[in-house]
Parts: structure tokens; C-alpha cells; sequence
């Protein structure tokens, strides 16, 4: 599976506003340092102590935003 990985902090710049809210990734443990992943697919992972948990998703064109903001790759 493809990841591209990012923090909290650059996962809120990309969301937009038909998508998951800041406030729904802040209850869900997301902090500005917090360590993301984001498939292909738009499922949001957050990196917890010992495993990685769906927290949400992105929709429509993320794949340019995402890329954009992180300046990688799927890989």
C-alpha cells in the first residue's frame, strides 16, 4: 500500500471544507506534531503508540493538494 506521511500541522492545511473538520481530527488525537499517513484512497491514518488507526478521509482531488503540501510521492 502507498502512503504519503505528514505531520498534524500540514494535514490541516490540506483538508478542505467538505472534508473531515479540524475539530473532528483534534478529537480524534491529532495534535500538530502528531505523525499522519494518507493512502491513494483518502483514508486518513494516525500513527498511535504501538499501531496505525483510520481516523477520517479526504474527498475530490486531494491527491494534487496532498502532494502539493508535502512535496511528495506516493510511495
Amino acid at each position: 500500500m502507498h502512503f504519503i506521511e505528514m505531520t498534524g500541522k500540514t494535514l490541516m492545511r490540506v483538508i478542505s471544507e467538505d472534508e473531515i473538520s479540524p475539530e473532528q481530527l483534534r478529537e480524534s488525537g491529532v495534535t500538530e506534531e502528531s505523525l499522519v499517513r494518507v493512502n491513494p484512497q483518502g483514508d486518513i491514518e494516525l500513527r498511535r503508540h504501538d499501531r496505525w488507526d483510520v481516523i477520517g478521509g479526504l474527498l475530490g482531488e486531494f491527491d494534487a493538494r496532498v502532494r502539493h503540501e508535502t512535496g511528495l510521492d506516493w510511495a
